[in-house]
């Protein structure tokens, strides 16, 4: 059963934040599209949404933060979660805390995960992260192949003037590695309107798709996934993650989200139509009430990029 929209989009995938915390700063991050907040649910509460979610149709979980490493309880988070049978729980980190923790992920039921990492440059780390964190990334990348998580796909942030010149570097460094490199561009969100901000750094990517296109020995396209690329180049994967004034970004979105303080969010770029779950949960709901609460969220979910929907 896939349960879908009134748009007719399929809905299989949920994205929990289970912190903002984190422990680097990078000057472009968007939290997700989550407003900073001090409550954070507990593993069951967190078990308790996973369980609703499974029973009404959702295939994919991933766990995303702020940092989501940084909670002392991750492994009994991911245990918890896995144990409900998704097809895929992946989670998102910034990899600095994976060198310690990628073997335990593993045993407790992850299958892959998502690194945050823009640079090879230590000088550009700083400047990115306010932290001196190069290592302890570059390291939990390689852990994370080595204990057999997979696959494991590095997310570079393309920024102008920044970091838009070491595209190749970072192929290169993680074709070496057995890993898969996403280029994501910019995203602009409901609470980071700084417009001359995006103006300064953000790295068109039309460009380097061409390239890429006209390079590559193979290229697939992702269903479900904005209708993405993803080019094959001498042994390496790159795929590009292109969100804004992408008329796919919305037509192919799949996801719901849950906020770190319990509440459905439908829509990545919208913070006005959330639908709280924890409260309802400390009321005593039944799951039977608890499953008419994502229904009501998933209904109303609308493109944010509407006119691009049919």
């Amino acid at each position: 059963m896939t349960i879908t929209d009134r748009f007719n989009r399929p809905v299989f995938s949920l994205r929990i934040s289970i912190t903002t915390r984190c422990n680097i700063n990078c000057f472009y991050c968007h939290n997700d599209g989550i407003m900073p907040q001090d409550y954070e649910m507990s593993p069951s509460e967190i078990f308790r949404i996973a369980k609703i979610a499974k029973e009404i149709g959702i295939k994919k979980i991933r766990i995303s933060g702020g940092e989501p490493l940084i909670r002392k309880d991750i492994i009994d988070i991911v245990k918890k979660i896995s144990s409900l049978g998704f097809r895929d729980v992946s989670l998102t980190t910034n990899g600095t805390l994976l060198g310690k923790y990628a073997k335990d992920l593993l045993d407790a039921g992850l299958n892959r995960v998502n690194i945050s990492f823009d640079t090879l440059n230590s000088k550009t780390y700083l400047f990115i992260t306010k932290k001196d964190y190069l290592e302890k990334a570059k390291e939990g990348i390689k852990k994370a192949v080595e204990v057999g998580l997979y696959p494991v796909k590095v997310n570079m942030v393309v920024m102008k003037g920044v970091n838009h010149h070491e595209i190749w570097d970072m192929f290169q460094f993680c074709r070496e590695n057995n890993a898969i490199l996403q280029l994501i561009e910019l995203l602009k969100t409901e609470n980071c309107p700084d417009s001359e901000f995006f103006d300064e750094y953000r790295y068109k990517m039309a460009g380097i798709e061409k390239e890429l296109a006209r390079i590559s020995n193979k290229v697939k396209k992702r269903q479900f996934m904005q209708d993405r690329k993803k080019y094959f180049i001498n042994g390496g994967e790159i795929e590009v993650v292109r969100p804004m004034d992408n008329t796919e970004f919305c037509k192919n979105c799949t996801r719901i989200r849950i906020t770190p303080d319990g509440k459905l969010k439908p829509c990545l770029l919208k913070n006005d139509d959330l639908v709280d779950l924890i409260g309802p949960i400390n009321q005593g709901y039944s799951d039977k009430q608890l499953k008419e609460l994502f229904l009501i969220a998933i209904k109303n979910r609308e493109p944010f990029y509407k006119k691009y929907v049919k």
